[in-house]
């Protein structure tokens, strides 16, 4: 199996080629080669048991996304993005990567004909929803994002459906929530503080609360985010059918319930590392954002996050600290 991933230097796309690489396989097939695809040179995963191939280019670039479907990928997983808070600064960047470059690769896909059809799994978001909102957001729920971003994210679900429908690929977006607790350094998305009041806590650090502790968000790790992804390049199409857009499964819970679990997890000393610092921008985009999800349809598709914050920090400490809390 050839497979390519596009964003693969980002947190999301490293772990993925770290995973294929483990596993060797996918949905039980071997695989034969990855590439790795990112603006800036992403790193191969150690020992990986297939050739893996490294690029740095702009995949809106004009050619590039012809040049990466060439080789035809089996499957190829679209998680390059600009994320929230940087396609909301920055609107020709945004759509120019967000909107163009996905259509770019899906026209390069189509034009390599000859019944090429690949599994192409592209990352969605929550921001395609917008307020007023119900209890419980289902997949039903109409589209009527509030920022950029989530309005380049629904174009991009509904050019997935359609090209799926026309027989062009076979594509599965799923809408992932706020991936919690991401490692690394801070990025410049909205929902950042999410996981900087609980991954520099934990590191020994300060961070910054710019929201007040009744903010109600949709989480899931960054070891469920995978799981998803894998899961939806190898799951039988026909039973998604024709809605072909998954809201992933996730845990609704506000900062204050975050913190309690942070003091569970790491004791006060840990909690007293969070600075409250109000941000107005901040603020008002998170405002908009939807907050509790009704994810039963891909939960009886089979895909599985976790069940309380407790259980997400406790697999940042694990995977990410080794066990030890600063």
């Amino acid at each position: 199996m050839n497979i390519l991933i596009l964003g693969a230097a980002g947190m999301v796309g490293r772990k993925l080629g770290e995973r294929l690489a483990r596993d060797g396989h996918l949905g039980g097939v071997a695989i034969t080669r990855v590439v790795l695809q990112d603006v800036v040179m992403p790193a191969a995963p150690a020992a990986a048991p297939f050739p893996v191939e490294c690029g740095a280019a702009d995949f809106a670039a004009p050619g590039a996304a012809a040049a990466l479907v060439a080789a035809r990928p089996d499957v190829i997983f679209h998680l390059a993005a600009i994320v929230s808070g940087e396609a909301e600064a920055d609107f020709d960047k945004g759509y120019r990567i967000n909107l163009d470059g996905t259509r770019l690769l899906f026209d390069a896909i189509r034009a390599v004909g000859d019944g090429y059809r690949p599994r192409v799994v592209f990352t969605s978001s929550i921001a395609v929803f917008g307020a007023p909102f119900p209890e419980a957001i289902g997949d039903d729920f109409f589209t009527t994002p509030l920022t950029s971003y989530g309005t380049q994210k629904a174009i991009g679900e509904l050019l997935l459906a359609d090209y799926t429908r026309r027989g062009i690929f076979d594509g599965i977006g799923i809408r992932l929530p706020t991936i919690c607790v991401r490692p690394g350094a801070p990025n410049k998305a909205a929902s950042g503080f999410f996981s900087n009041i609980c991954r520099e806590p934990l590191a020994g650090k300060e961070a910054v609360l710019p929201v007040d502790e009744d903010v109600m968000h949709w989480h899931a790790s960054p070891r469920a985010a995978i799981g998803f992804l894998l899961h939806a390049a190898t799951i039988d199409g026909a039973r998604v059918g024709p809605r072909r857009n998954l809201t992933m499964p996730g845990l609704a819970c506000t900062v204050g319930e975050q913190i309690a679990a942070l003091r569970r997890i790491g004791g006060d000393k840990v909690v007293r590392r969070i600075r409250r610092e109000p941000d107005a921008l901040i603020q008002r985009i998170v405002a908009g954002w939807p907050r509790k999800f009704d994810a039963r349809r891909a939960t009886e598709l089979g895909f599985v996050a976790e069940a309380s914050f407790d259980e997400i920090l406790r697999v940042h400490v694990k995977d990410e600290l080794g066990g030890v809390i600063a």
